[in-house]
């Protein structure tokens, strides 16, 4: 992989470019995070003024699962690193223009394999071995009731592909079974479904881990950060804080799995490795290639956040994972329809103890859509918690109504 000697300045000749394919709330941390260390940031997504767009040296709005688009735009930036911070994007693309010569962050094989649970999976259980629920994949609805019928209730519904857990059910009876094909298939790309066998697991974590040239050695290392509780629903991440204690049985095979998966996907930078943990065992669930969304709690809570620590392992430099505070963070929802959205009540959440506030400036809310986040931190998880979930409370999103309207 690439590794950079100097750094130019950007909006010159000798700029470092870096270019996001993606540029929600995570790309734009991930923007600013580069641009402190003095890189040219070309940001990406398939709308405009996205989050990152609005940070950036350079915006471009471009369908990114258009292969040929993205292509082009690639040969006219010509940048050193092409970072993706979103899974809906031309892989095959990523593939070819890596095999071209191109840096693609982690790399593009990891880009393609992540996308997908069906890759995913294949690559964690049959190559890996790694622990993880049992699974079938369904094309069609009756497939998808075969599928529950071995899994049993309850069980998990995803689609193939989606982000941020959109599109995801428990199924607890027969009563849920279409809404749940239903869900899957608006909630990501529509087409075959993942069924799981629920596995009765105490919490979920998210394990950040992060691979980068070890100064002393000169050499790839692993690191890994404190790991991140965290509560999801229907829309995604609710809330999470760090750290979350394991036992150490627990956190070894953590640590273990979640590197055997990294190295397998290989390259630079930050994965954010989903796992369930039932007393002293683990089990796999899913891997990001960037920066997770859970992760947002570290830019409180660690002396370098996920999105620097990131940036430093993509341009290979050293890596430090010291948690400094506990701390959490809790998602602030739309909670209407609005283009241009108006936010109140900020005085009051940052008037609660160590918190902070990140609205995100997404150009419209949705009822569920993030907005920004609350993140706070405290002497311990609990108190930073209650912290975080009454500042993002305190919170409300307003604007103009969404005209969802079709012309006649």
């Amino acid at each position: 992989m690439y590794t950079p000697q100097t750094i130019g300045t950007p909006l010159t000749q000798g700029a470092l470019r870096v270019m996001l394919l993606g540029s929600g709330e995570l790309g734009k941390e991930v923007a600013i995070a580069f641009q402190r260390l003095g890189v040219e940031v070309h940001a990406v997504d398939r709308y405009e003024n996205a989050p990152a767009h609005q940070v950036a040296h350079f915006a471009y709005k471009v369908d990114l699962t258009d292969g040929k688009a993205v292509a082009e735009l690639v040969d006219y930036i010509d940048p050193h690193f092409i970072v993706p911070e979103i899974e809906e994007i031309a892989t095959a693309t990523l593939v070819e223009l890596e095999d071209s010569g191109r840096t693609v962050v982690p790399t593009a094989r990891a880009t393609r394999l992540t996308m997908n649970r069906q890759r995913i999976r294949k690559l964690a259980a049959v190559e890996l071995g790694l622990p993880l629920a049992a699974y079938w994949f369904a094309d069609d609805f009756d497939d998808f009731r075969a599928a529950i019928r071995h899994a049993g209730f309850p069980c998990i519904v995803k689609p193939i592909m989606s982000t941020s857990g959109r599109g995801q059910t428990v199924v607890r009876s027969e009563d849920d079974v279409l809404l749940a094909w239903e869900t899957a298939q608006t909630g990501g790309r529509p087409e075959r479904v993942i069924v799981e066998r629920f596995i009765d697991f105490d919490f979920e974590i998210t394990l950040l881990v992060v691979r980068s040239i070890d100064p002393t050695t000169g050499e790839l290392a692993t690191w890994f950060c404190e790991p991140i509780g965290h509560r999801q629903d229907a829309s995604g991440y609710v809330e999470s804080w760090q750290p979350m204690p394991l036992s150490p049985a627990a956190l070894d095979s953590a640590r273990s799995i979640a590197a055997r998966i990294t190295n397998a996907l290989g390259g630079r930078g930050v994965f954010g490795v989903e796992l369930f943990i039932s007393g002293d065992e683990v089990y796999f669930s899913e891997v990001s290639p960037h920066p997770h969304d859970t992760g947002m709690v570290t830019l409180s809570t660690q002396r370098v956040d996920e999105f620097a620590l990131h940036a430093r392992a993509i341009l290979g430099l050293p890596i430090d994972v010291t948690c400094i505070s506990p701390g959490a963070s809790a998602v602030i929802h739309g909670g209407t329809d609005a283009t241009g959205p108006h936010y109140s009540g900020l005085a009051s959440a940052l008037a609660v103890p160590e918190t902070d506030v990140r609205l995100f400036g997404k150009p419209e809310s949705f009822a569920m859509r993030r907005m920004g986040v609350a993140i706070s931190t405290a002497e311990d998880v609990v108190t930073a918690r209650k912290r975080a979930t009454e500042a993002a409370s305190y919170v409300h999103v307003s604007g103009r109504p969404v005209d969802r309207s079709v012309p006649s």
